[in-house]
């Protein structure tokens, strides 16, 4: 991975993280970049890039400054998903983590391929979220 993808990722994730970028602006960036998705360990705080030849790069990401919850709440998780989608106006990414992590989700992995991200709780409970239309 060259600097100019590091940087690009490290871009995205700070985007992110200062509500400077929406969520398919982050996935079209990095899609032009040449990434193929992306993983968020809200766990140990670590975001990682993906490229398609099996590279990747890991960055420190924000704390979202509680404990993920041992309960997997689907609904609570979709509940948050859609307030992003929506861009509600009181929403931020840091907000959206936490209410995903006290809801239960450990960690999400987001294909571009596949058009989905995937959510995972603390006992590998899911809920898949595809890409909206």
């Amino acid at each position: 991975m060259n600097d100019q993808m590091k940087a690009v990722a490290q871009a995205c994730l700070a985007a992110a993280e200062d509500n400077s970028m929406t969520f398919p602006q982050i996935v079209g960036t990095l899609m032009q970049a040449g990434f193929e998705g992306y993983a968020i360990d809200f766990r140990r705080a670590l975001a990682t890039y993906y490229l398609p030849d099996g590279d990747s790069i890991d960055l420190p990401a924000h704390r979202v400054g509680l404990p993920v919850a041992p309960a997997f709440d689907a609904p609570r998780i979709q509940s948050a998903i859609r307030e992003a989608q929506q861009l509600a106006p009181d929403y931020t990414y840091p907000g959206f983590c936490r209410k995903v992590a006290s809801a239960g989700c450990a960690g999400y992995i987001v294909s571009f391929a596949g058009r989905r991200a995937l959510y995972i709780g603390r006992t590998a409970e899911t809920h898949v979220e595809r890409f909206p239309d």
